[in-house]
């Protein structure tokens, strides 16, 4: 197995025509994704306008423009409101480290990389300045406001499948319209989840939750700092196996409670095993590291060998290329560089 993936950020204030291009280039695998059960599991593009309008109205504005951008054509309105879409399953670790000495939060996605889209999009959509990496061309796998809002999501290891949204637009909507934990916590609470996911949250005030969140049961919400692949209990079992969630989470919980944990000290940990995963032919393998800096706007991206970064003072173009292979990933371009605190 030899894969390669390249990412690039895309500074683009407005929708407009570098969005387009992005939805030209990817529709084609996401039209493929979208059909991938028949069509009448989807739902209707009225529905899918409904519910948008019911419980996230503030960015129909922003959808009804990628929309016209994506040509006004049904699939596509359908796919992009992120309502009811096909399964899918993530792999992914994630920590907050917030004391007198530091406030970041370090995430892990792991996934194919055939499968990820590679995009860093740096826009302000609505009046908010946002920097996350992108998936379904807008929703949020993981990103940061300019107010210092970071979030981040993990899969919840649980089969099950119901009426609500995809993680990454409700991501998408708190980042365009929160600027806080408490206010994410709100919209965590009332818009429904499609699957189970757990979403960590932290502010540039060091405030941070652990959002449990599933389409049969309300959203726990705790003040916990680290997420893997299960929630309070390992309830898929197989997944929980393969993933290691219970590993994993025991060596975050034991970093972020350790007094003498630093900032690099953290940040280190995901780029070795059991954090860093190379099981790339089953889709487990890690594809990036990020690390958001909230107080300080800034947000990094790491691979082995190579670094992109960006903040809301210098958020330039800058695009690299990684090869995944059995045992690792490496990068062929780009800025090669190891972690450091700037």
């Amino acid at each position: 197995m030899n894969k390669q993936l390249e990412f690039r950020s895309v500074v683009e204030a407005q929708p407009g025509a570098k969005w387009q291009a992005l939805f030209e280039h990817h529709w084609p695998a996401y039209e493929h994704w979208y059909l991938s059960e028949t069509e009448r599991e989807r739902p209707g593009y009225l529905a899918c306008y409904n519910a948008l309008s019911r419980h996230m109205p503030e960015l129909l504005p922003t959808y009804e423009r990628l929309c016209d951008l994506a040509g006004g054509g049904d699939l596509a309105s359908r796919m992009l409101s992120l309502y009811r879409p096909p399964a899918y399953i993530t792999g992914c670790s994630q920590a907050v480290l917030a004391n007198a000495h530091a406030n970041l939060l370090v995430r892990n996605y792991d996934y194919p990389p055939e499968l990820c889209e590679g995009t860093i999009l740096s826009t302000c959509w609505n009046g908010r300045r946002v920097i996350a990496m992108s998936d379904c061309l807008w929703g949020v796998l993981d990103g940061i406001n300019e107010q210092g809002l970071t979030v981040s999501l993990a899969f919840g290891g649980r089969t099950v499948v119901g009426d609500g949204f995809g993680a990454p637009i409700i991501l998408r909507y708190i980042l365009e319209f929160c600027d806080t934990t408490p206010e994410a916590v709100e919209v965590l609470a009332r818009v429904p989840t499609h699957m189970a996911y757990n979403i960590t949250v932290s502010d540039a005030r060091g405030r941070y939750v652990t959002a449990m969140i599933s389409p049969d049961r309300p959203a726990s919400i705790r003040r916990v700092a680290v997420a893997t692949n299960h929630q309070k209990k390992i309830e898929w079992y197989a997944h929980a196996l393969a993933s290691e969630t219970l590993i994993r989470e025991r060596q975050l919980s034991i970093l972020v409670a350790d007094e003498a944990t630093t900032e690099q000290r953290l940040v280190s940990a995901f780029f070795a095993p059991p954090l860093f995963r190379r099981d790339y032919r089953r889709g487990l393998g890690t594809i990036y590291t990020a690390v958001y800096h909230p107080a300080e706007g800034r947000a990094s991206f790491f691979w082995p060998g190579a670094t992109l970064s960006m903040s809301f003072a210098d958020s330039r173009e800058q695009q690299l290329t990684i090869h995944y292979g059995s045992r690792a990933a490496s990068a062929a371009e780009g800025n090669r560089t190891g972690y450091h605190h700037e």
